[in-house]
């Protein structure tokens, strides 16, 4: 939120740029509408979280909210014109832009009291997110407007009527509210699928740390690579801005379950079914198990310490419960506080802290605050602000937002309330026994939903019960063992193709989750008709719709003179014994439907049958024209059934037809123009019976 002092003197150029009141402090203003907006009162300062010191004011007061909805949809909306490929392009043209400028953020970032290893999953880890979507859209999605998501649904007897259902970009925008510790990842995970799925974008960050998603925008603005309109940034409060919205458009939240709960029962979005997802902090566990090991016990103590201290605990991810069996207590107890005693809590400019500070001194109270109540039924056996365990290291160290790490343990686990439902969001965390599986199950859903849990086992126990148990309450699973632990990216890293959500008080939302969270800001629609019209609106050739057929072969056409629904009915063959024989030995596969007679006239088949895979090569062999021409190589094979079995004297014929086409990036300047081609594959037997059904894909050449 951008807010500045009553009466201070502020100017900002046609850029965006913001300069410095007659206090010295920058103002940040909200970059909408093309232009950027200067409030004049409700202002409020940002402090330093090292130092104390102010550093930026922000509002958004007199901002007019419909007008910052209409820009969005009158230019931003241009972005639904562009195809999926198109989209990706300009998002990796966008993160390639931002990794150039990273240093800046990293300086900003100081302020907010992160280590340069904290900040580096804010800043990298979000311009990685970028590259990710933008990559897997690419492979993923052809280059086309909207996505057609399933096969040809016959809906009569003679197959001249059925459905498909495809998405389409809302026709409306994206509004995304943030929380405070990760403002630039938590913008771009957002974001990025949005954009991709051609809905604009509206931020609404929090005011800590909003200088950093401030500068993150005005820098995707500078470099013109998304059209305008398509991101626009409130600093500030969003006031009536939900008066605006409507059923085209979509909510996101990342923050307090409190704060969540009650923006998700604002009026407006209940009229207009608006959807509103969200992910809110919870009191996320990780879990030792029965069979646990040395080995498996110092895996846990790390994955523990890492998530108590990286970001100073504040992530909406990390551990808040740690459950251990109870004859193990003690020893992970030992170990832990060993580990924490050893951080070194303070100014992360200088060489020696290892961890920094919380983000505001506002944060620190309100830690402190969570830290007493978790205390009425949980012994403090390191840190907090009641002991002295820790020396902070920083000039004042009285002014900035320390708090040390912070270790509770709870003997009583069954009979706690707040242990459960109190979370302090810093590095604080508490260690509690279980008896056996079935209370951990009990006191793990005593959390009412999570974003997580980690589960640290021996590489060779058996979790099942215990998953079974404890998934229907969390958005993901993180099982770590001596066998993933190298690899492992850990419990508090939400990663782009994973959903990152989870149940009950973690919000009921889904963010991330690869193609799942562009579909989130698509409309899937139901299209009924014939297979012609359904050809037409899918850009995809339907079983049954028209067909092109020609004297010259398909594969000696260009990627630009083929036309969806050519097609190819090729000469036939008769399958010989000869064939079955060669082929068998010619790739080791003596299966007895093959090659035995009298164990294959006892099977389903009732005699010899050909291999499905020599069908297949026998098919190619049908419709592949052997001259050299457009067509490079075979880039692949998809949904390969076989329907029926050939037999021993059957006659096989294909109809190759053009499905799909797709302009293919050059990732090699030197590389001839190219794109991939989808054909559907059709095996017939001399009954007109269907064989097999599978889709080749060639990479065919393209005019530059």
């Amino acid at each position: 939120m951008l807010e500045l002092e009553t009466g201070s003197n502020t100017t900002m150029d046609s850029q965006g740029t913001t300069h410095s009141s007659s206090h010295g402090v920058k103002l940040l203003n909200s970059l909408v509408c093309g232009q950027s907006h200067t409030a004049q009162q409700d202002f409020r300062t940002v402090y330093h979280a090292i130092t104390d010191e102010p550093i930026y004011q922000v509002s958004s007061h007199g901002l007019n909210m419909q007008a910052v909805v209409d820009y969005a949809k009158q230019h931003g909306a241009n972005i639904a014109s562009w195809t999926f490929h198109q989209r990706a392009n300009a998002l990796k043209q966008v993160a390639q832009y931002l990794l150039e400028r990273k240093e800046q953020y990293y300086e900003l970032a100081k302020a907010t009291g992160c280590t340069r290893k904290d900040a580096w999953i804010d800043i990298e880890g979000g311009i990685a997110t970028l590259f990710a979507y933008s990559s897997l859209v690419r492979r993923e999605l052809s280059d086309e407007t909207a996505l057609v998501e399933d096969s040809w649904i016959p809906l009569s007897k003679h197959g001249t009527f059925g459905a498909k259902h495809i998405l389409t970009a809302k026709a409306g925008i994206a509004v995304h509210i943030n929380a405070f510790n990760f403002p630039i990842w938590g913008m771009l995970e957002k974001i990025a699928p949005t954009l991709l799925a051609g809905v604009p974008c509206i931020v609404k960050p929090a005011t800590e740390g909003a200088e950093l998603t401030h500068a993150v925008v005005k820098d995707i603005h500078e470099s013109g690579f998304l059209p305008e309109g398509a991101l626009q940034l409130i600093c500030g409060q969003t006031y009536d801005l939900f008066n605006y919205l409507g059923p085209q458009d979509t909510v996101t939240f990342t923050g307090s379950a409190s704060t969540g709960q009650k923006l998700r029962a604002h009026p407006h979005l209940n009229q207009y079914s608006i959807p509103f997802s969200m992910e809110a902090d919870s009191v996320n566990s990780a879990i030792l198990t029965p069979q646990a090991d040395d080995e498996t016990i110092d895996l846990f103590v790390r994955e523990v310490f890492r998530e108590m201290t990286t970001k100073a605990g504040q992530k909406c991810t990390a551990i808040r419960r740690a459950f251990v069996p109870a004859e193990l207590l003690e020893t992970v107890q030992s170990r832990l506080v060993t580990k924490l005693q050893k951080v070194v809590v303070g100014n992360p400019e200088w060489e020696q802290v290892t961890m920094g500070a919380l983000a505001s001194v506002k944060q620190k109270q309100d830690v402190a605050s969570k830290v007493e109540q978790l205390s009425q039924e949980a012994e403090i056996v390191l840190g907090s602000h009641l002991r002295h365990d820790f020396t902070i290291q920083a000039d004042q160290a009285e002014r900035g937002a320390f708090y040390p790490p912070t270790l509770l343990v709870c003997k009583q686990p069954t009979t706690a309330q707040n242990i459960h439902q109190v979370e302090a969001f810093g590095p604080v965390a508490t260690l509690m026994p279980y008896q056996d599986v079935q209370e951990l199950a009990v006191l793990v859903a005593r959390g009412e939903g999570s974003l997580v849990a980690s589960i640290v086992r021996h590489p060779e126990e058996n979790i099942e019960a215990i998953i079974a148990k404890i998934a229907p309450w969390h958005g993901r699973l993180h099982i770590l063992d001596a066998k993933s632990a190298k690899e492992s990216t850990g419990h508090g890293s939400p990663l782009p193709y994973l959903v990152h959500g989870g149940p009950g008080r973690a919000g009921g939302g889904e963010e991330l989750g690869g193609l799942r969270a562009v579909k989130h800001y698509m409309q899937r629609t139901a299209i009924q008709g014939s297979p012609d019209a359904l050809t037409q609106v899918g850009h995809s050739w339907t079983a049954g719709s028209q067909v092109f057929e020609d004297r010259v072969h398909p594969f000696k056409k260009s990627f630009d003179e083929l036309r969806v629904g050519e097609r190819l009915l090729t000469a036939r063959r008769t399958i010989t014994e000869s064939d079955v024989v060669n082929f068998a030995g010619l790739s080791g596969d003596y299966f007895y439907a093959h090659m035995d007679k009298i164990a294959a006239a006892e099977s389903l088949f009732g005699e010899r049958v050909a291999h499905g895979y020599f069908v297949v090569s026998a098919a190619a062999g049908l419709f592949v024209d052997a001259a050299q021409g457009p067509v490079i190589a075979n880039y692949g094979m998809d949904n390969l059934r076989f329907v029926e079995p050939v037999k021993i004297g059957d006659t096989i014929q294909v109809e190759l037809t053009c499905k799909q086409k797709t302009p293919k990036q050059l990732k090699d300047p030197t590389q001839k123009p190219h794109g991939v081609v989808v054909w559907d594959i059709k095996v017939k037997n001399q009954h007109d019976q269907l064989v097999a059904t599978y889709d080749i894909l060639t990479l065919v050449e393209r005019a530059a």
